[in-house]
């Protein structure tokens, strides 16, 4: 009979897994990175844990797009099944906006926003904002300056304005349209 238990140490360390906890797998490929999995039990007794995998974009059928974030990864509906050795330690995965509260990314923290669908192999339920005249979506790791009159956020190279200029601005408007009068 199967056991599951609600936590694992990991050997040699202090370090405390949980159901429901993000960690960063082993690949069985020396040559691919670990990956994110979030995971749904633990077999002790076997050695065993059954996760939910988390995709980099990258590894998608999509690719990486300019919008994705450096530390993106995107959930799956697929599950497996791997030894409980294969963990290498935890980490965190968070909604994009609470990604970006944090004050200093650390080397555990992610941010997930899409959901990956193995077997059709493309993304679903896409419905993301867009920002700037480029119409891209958020991309964390870009940096982008709010209009003080109409409010809506673009990114400086696409004003023709370099991020460190755009920066020291102390009022933006990006257009003739937004003038001194709309500026909140």
């Amino acid at each position: 009979m199967v056991q599951n238990v609600n936590s694992y140490t990991i050997n040699g360390t202090n370090i405390i897994i949980k159901v429901g906890d993000y960690v960063r797998i082993r690949s069985h490929d020396p040559k691919t990175s670990a990956y994110v999995a979030r995971v749904e039990s633990l077999d002790v007794e076997h050695q065993m844990v059954r996760i939910q995998r988390y995709y980099f974009p990258e590894e998608t059928k999509q690719g990486r797009k300019r919008f994705h974030g450096t530390k993106e990864v995107i959930s799956s509906n697929h599950y497996d099944v791997q030894s409980i050795h294969a963990i290498q330690g935890k980490c965190v995965v968070r909604s994009l906006e609470n990604y970006m509260t944090l004050k200093c990314v650390g080397v555990d923290d992610y941010f997930c926003r899409f959901e990956y669908d193995c077997v059709e192999k493309c993304l679903v339920n896409v419905s993301v904002a867009v920002y700037c005249d480029c119409q891209m979506p958020c991309n964390p790791d870009l940096f982008m300056v709010q209009c003080d009159g109409c409010e809506c956020w673009f990114h400086p190279s696409c004003k023709g304005m370099k991020d460190k200029d755009a920066k020291r601005l102390t009022k933006f408007l990006c257009s003739k349209k937004c003038s001194d009068d709309d500026a909140k």
